[in-house]
């Protein structure tokens, strides 16, 4: 038992110096160009004294940090000028999990991170540096009777796990479209240095580009989106290294990373849903990604920010892989009845109106551009078609599947008993046509809700779903 409060690791004082050097990377630059007109001596000492108080605070900070558990809680005493106490009761604690980045290895130290089940975007309580045995020995302590007993138990006992395959990470990374997220990402960095680049530099730059051949020119842009592309790939890797999903009794265990390794846990009774997202890219090469909506937080973010559980599997080996380690969320494939014809002309209609306001305008600003929108419109329209035949629901007994399309196609089931609310709405041409669409709403991230919608259903099958989700049509 951890009676005695206990500091963590003194490393979280270099855990610490380097979290704030990077919180403070712009205070840094700022500083530092300030004062280099006036003498680099005066900007490079700023530098020190900036570094020697972020040194001092993250001592002092590691200094009045304990915690210890006593009784059914985990005691946690911190803070520097206001000393704060928090008591984590352990029937509140939903998961614990160990994460590994690149210092914590080299020092052969975890981050704790526990959950409970109001945890918001931060863990309920993070202990950012201690031994792997003391981090084991605290996620024990923390486990009811009941758990510790059952694990004793069955430690011995094979438990249903997949592992992702090299060759699945490496198209996992190829099919991730994370050029888009590199270039925003690149984005906001080159906005925020723009202010300390010299104005020549871009007249310098210009001059240089038109100086270049189209065929030159063409090739280094070509060459920027490989290079963007390969980045993808290496940081998916990095990512998804190893990635492993394990059901053990009533959790499911995921471990990834390659930089910086992390042990998920994720309580069965958390889940509100479970599905699959086929992006426009991985689509046509019958490819998927397996995600979850956990109630309360989650470290574990992928699609439309949900938990990924696992990163890339071929369509046809979904039902097996939710059958072994999800058996309450297997998909409905036979019974599914999708969108009545006349539905169409409303996915259409919100697809291609901006597509159309898009080469009016071009038509009359810039009508040597116009075969821009006008591509625009004709994948608007194919969006739109898509939208309406891959939209629909499947109801079993006390579990419905619905799909749908944004962008991606999306494929969720959801029990009855985990959907918190559901609507049906009609506007005045929805009932003229005997059409609605409904809302369904679920316990998503920081205890907020996550909705799904199914656009423009036969009255009939609204009807159907309504009576389902009250029971009155038992």
């Amino acid at each position: 038992m951890m009676s005695e409060p206990s500091r963590l690791h003194p490393a979280t004082v270099i855990f610490n110096l380097v979290k704030g050097i990077k919180d403070s990377f712009f205070l840094f630059v700022i500083a530092f160009v300030s004062l280099i007109n006036l003498h680099i001596l005066y900007a490079i000492l700023m530098i020190v004294v900036l570094v020697l108080i972020i040194a001092i605070a993250s001592f002092v900070s590691w200094q009045r940090f304990t915690y210890h558990v006593e009784g059914d809680e985990l005691k946690l005493e911190y803070g520097v000028f206001i000393r704060k106490k928090r008591y984590i009761s352990k029937n509140r604690v939903q998961s614990i999990d160990l994460t590994q980045n690149l210092l914590h290895r080299i020092f052969k130290l975890v981050k704790v991170e526990i959950e409970t089940a109001g945890t918001g975007a931060e863990a309920e309580a993070s202990l950012n540096a201690v031994t792997l045995m003391q981090g084991k020995a605290l996620r024990t302590e923390l486990k009811t009777l009941g758990e510790v007993e059952q694990l004793e138990e069955n430690h011995e006992e094979k438990h249903p796990a997949r592992t992702i395959t090299r060759k699945r990470l490496i198209i996992t990374g190829a099919t991730s479209g994370s050029i888009g997220v590199i270039l925003a990402i690149a984005g906001a960095v080159s906005s925020e240095l723009s202010r300390f680049i010299p104005s020549d530099f871009y007249d310098n730059a210009y001059s240089w580009v038109v100086g270049l051949g189209i065929i030159i020119l063409v090739m280094m842009i070509i060459g920027v989106f490989i290079l963007l592309w390969v980045l993808g790939i290496v940081g998916t890797i990095i990512k998804y290294w190893n990635f492993t999903i394990e059901k053990v009794e009533e959790d499911i265990v995921i471990t990834c990373g390659l930089l910086e390794k992390k042990h998920i846990t994720i309580p069965m009774k958390r889940i509100q849903a479970v599905g699959y997202v086929e992006s426009l890219i991985r689509q046509p090469l019958g490819y998927a990604t397996v995600i979850a909506e956990i109630a309360g937080g989650s470290n574990q973010k992928g699609e439309d920010f949900s938990t990924v559980l696992f990163p890339i599997m071929k369509k046809s080996e979904i039902d097996n892989f939710l059958t072994e380690l999800l058996p309450n969320y297997t998909v409905n494939q036979t019974d599914f009845t999708k969108l009545p014809k006349r539905s169409a002309k409303y996915y259409l209609f919100r697809t291609v109106v901006p597509s159309l306001v898009l080469l009016i305008a071009a038509l009359y600003f810039l009508p040597q551009l116009t075969w821009i929108p006008v591509a625009i419109l004709g994948l608007s329209i194919l969006l739109g078609l898509l939208q309406v035949k891959d939209s629909g629901y499947a109801l079993e007994d006390n579990k419905l599947t619905i799909r749908y399309r944004n962008f991606n196609k999306v494929t969720m089931v959801m029990n009855h008993k985990r959907i918190q609310a559901f609507n049906k709405k009609q506007h005045i041409l929805h009932r003229k046509e005997k059409l609605a669409t409904i809302k369904l709403s679920i316990v998503g991230k920081m205890g907020l809700g996550k909705h799904y919608h199914v656009k423009e259903l036969d009255l009939e099958a609204a009807n159907k779903m309504a009576d389902w989700y009250s029971y009155r049509g038992v």
